[in-house]
């Protein structure tokens, strides 16, 4: 009976959906601890996110998912270690190779803690997980083997179904989709580890100002980016915009210390297999200048993030030396290790 009540509800949400009207904070909620609980089928569900296909969300309903998703994720306190996220929204259409994935390396290489929250490609060929799963990583929320990768290399790695189990019910309709969802705003949202910065990259501008009310609800040190050209971190392909709780700030890639690059120098290939290499490439110092400075530019403001006393030319210097000391491919060795 749970179940018909259920989609009894959903009948009266999509319905008020359909008509333009936004959930309460409560509704929201609701709605995504039903479907978290399986209680709405497939079709119901697709047609829910496919409403936020045709209309922003609304704050109050990114607050009540995101608080959904958080009260059912699996507990796990690294309070001791005080880290970092670098995420993306993904969703951009840019298929990049995985540059916010590399700059955790870079950032944990420079001496930080960096607790990265993220899940398979949706939208693009490889996201962080597939790549880290092309070398080996076996994804755990053992806090034991989390603990110490943060201990031993500076990063853990949270696989976002195994850390937020009321995810598998749309992950299947979301690859189905194969576009952009509110799922890509929620992901950086749900990290249980609920970290002090965050370092996020966005598609647009729209998302910039939704992510800056939310960080500011909800309290964290945080660095929104968002390059002018649609990509969903500092591209070096056009300036970027900055949202940091210090202010708004623009950047040419000249204003970085970088020269422009084309985009097709970010392209991340037609595999993960080459996005892997690309990856790798980055770590050892063998990549192009355009990928090695890319991943350099989003390093640099994650660490100023954390370190928002720092000067940008700091906080690149720091990148580049975690690069090319070897220290961060070490960071990315030890964690292979560890979760191996």
């Amino acid at each position: 009976m749970p179940h018909i009540r259920g989609q009894t509800y959903m009948k009266q949400i999509l319905n008020r959906l359909f008509n333009h009207q936004s959930l309460t904070k409560a509704e929201a909620t609701e709605v995504m601890t039903n479907i978290a609980l399986g209680k709405y089928n497939e079709s119901e569900i697709a047609a829910f996110i496919s409403v936020y296909l045709m209309r922003n969300i609304e704050l109050e309903e990114v607050i009540g998912f995101r608080e959904a998703l958080l009260n059912m994720a699996i507990n796990i306190d690294l309070s001791e270690f005080d880290p970092l996220d670098i995420v993306g929204t993904g969703g951009d259409g840019k298929n990049t190779f995985n540059i916010s994935t590399a700059s955790c390396f870079v950032v944990a290489g420079a001496g930080y803690k960096v607790a990265k929250h993220g899940n398979y490609g949706a939208t693009s060929v490889s996201g962080s997980s597939n790549v880290l799963e092309y070398y080996g990583a076996k994804f755990t929320t053992d806090m034991n083997v989390i603990k110490r990768s943060l201990d031993e290399a500076g990063f853990a790695y949270l696989h976002a179904p195994f850390c937020n189990p009321a995810m598998k019910n749309v992950a299947p309709i979301r690859k189905n989709l194969g576009v952009r969802t509110f799922f890509n705003v929620l992901g950086p949202l749900i990290s249980p580890v609920r970290p002090g910065y965050q370092c996020l990259g966005v598609y647009n501008l729209k998302m910039m100002r939704l992510y800056t009310y939310i960080y500011q609800s909800i309290g964290c040190q945080y660095s929104i980016v968002h390059s002018l050209d649609g990509y969903d971190e500092i591209s070096l392909t056009d300036s970027c915009k900055i949202v940091t709780n210090r202010g708004e700030y623009l950047y040419t890639p000249e204003d970085m210390g970088f020269r422009t690059v084309a985009q097709r120098d970010l392209w991340g290939g037609d595999t993960i297999a080459e996005a892997a290499q690309i990856f790798v490439n980055v770590l050892d110092n063998q990549s192009t200048e355009a990928q090695r400075n890319v991943v350099v530019a989003n390093a640099a403001f994650a660490i100023q993030t954390r370190c928002p006393e720092k000067t940008l030319e700091q906080c690149t210097a720091e990148a580049i030396e975690s690069l090319q000391s070897g220290k961060a491919k070490q960071s990315f060795v030890k964690f292979e290790e560890v979760y191996g």
